[in-house]
């Protein structure tokens, strides 16, 4: 299935020609998708990678330009009771802090309206396309909810979500691969890399890192935000290393990590996983209750050096080195009766 034409909207957004266009581009804005176009200033000398992230930054907004306009265009908006719209049928972030949202709408009221649909088994309520979060804070302040409703099959509305989650960028990386994860067992991989905005190499590694995490640690550790692809990555390499007594979702889960900001959560589940290094340099001193001393202890990676002083201690000396085979023998033995359980 083409791309293109999922919602009639093209991915390919020709650039400006004309001045007169160049300048009309500068003050154009999209209500729906809440972004601005960043113009590259002409008196400014960029180098080559930064020009290109610029070109690409501007292509993206051109599409999301794009979006906008056929979604508002012949689009009336209306006010619609929020307990008549259900959250899409693919969920794509996870529960987080809107306080900011709620007091801005609070304050100035909700100035871009989310994208709905007629529910398509239920009479008089709507799906969210896309909104999610402004459709949360102004039900939780009772007002009623600003919508452009629009007919949208389930492969539009889906596409129509994602591509507005990939312009806005407000979703974290680990949301993003969830929310490909899910779409990915409903719809077609042509819908799904049209829905994410990524190719198939890069689709399929999303997808390969959340079947190697458990979703209920995922859960636990929450959306993080600015933590990328390599260090999901690392944590699931972790996990596969991990001994069982590790635990990693009941630590995630404890009230001491919760009450960490998400991104926290993830760099000590990271942290609880990692193996410990046995410490090296200076030996540490064995001693006795009484504080009396005993022996030396030095570890490396390959051994332990345990040094006793024969001036200070020669008869301990001499009942180390005469009990040691039958330490051993006793060590080997409840080694044996523990395999044979």
């Amino acid at each position: 299935m083409s791309r293109k034409h999922l919602l009639d909207i093209s991915v390919d957004v020709p650039d400006a020609t004309t001045t007169a266009e160049q300048k009309a581009a500068k003050t154009r804005a999209m209500p729906l998708l809440g972004v601005a176009r960043k113009e590259r200033d002409p008196a400014t000398k960029l180098t080559a990678n930064i020009g290109n992230a610029l070109r690409e930054q501007n292509d993206r907004l051109g599409r999301a330009e794009e979006i906008e306009r056929r979604l508002a265009e012949g689009r009336v908006v209306v006010e619609l009771d929020a307990s008549s719209i259900e959250p899409s049928f693919v969920q794509d972030r996870m529960q987080g802090d809107i306080d900011g949202l709620r007091a801005s709408i609070r304050e100035q009221g909700q100035q871009v309206p989310i994208l709905v649909r007629p529910h398509p088994v239920q009479p008089a309520r709507y799906q969210v396309a896309f909104g999610h979060r402004r459709l949360r804070a102004v039900s939780e302040l009772g007002l009623p909810v600003r919508a452009v409703v629009r007919d949208l099959t389930d492969e539009q509305l889906v596409v129509a979500q994602g591509q507005e989650n990939n312009e806005r960028e407000d979703l974290t990386f680990i949301e993003k691969a969830r929310f490909a994860h899910k779409l990915n067992k409903q719809f077609s991989r042509d819908i799904v890399i049209a829905a994410m905005s990524v190719d198939k190499s890069n689709l399929s590694k999303m997808l390969q890192l959340v079947d190697a995490l458990p979703p209920e640690l995922i859960d636990a550790i929450g959306p993080a935000a600015g933590v990328g692809r390599p260090s999901w990555q690392q944590l699931a390499e972790l996990l596969e290393k991990a001994p069982s007594s590790s635990d990693p979702i009941k630590f995630a889960a404890s009230n001491e990590m919760q009450a960490l900001p998400s991104a926290d959560r993830f760099k000590a589940v990271v942290d609880h996983l990692k193996p410990r290094r046995i410490a090296r340099g200076l030996p540490d001193v064995m001693s006795t209750p009484d504080g009396d001393r005993l022996a030396q202890v030095r570890q490396s990676k390959s051994k332990v050096e345990i040094t006793i002083d024969r001036k200070a201690t020669p008869d301990f000396v001499a009942f180390v080195l005469e009990h040691l085979p039958a330490l051993y023998q006793e060590h080997r033995a409840k080694h044996q009766r523990k395999q044979g359980e």
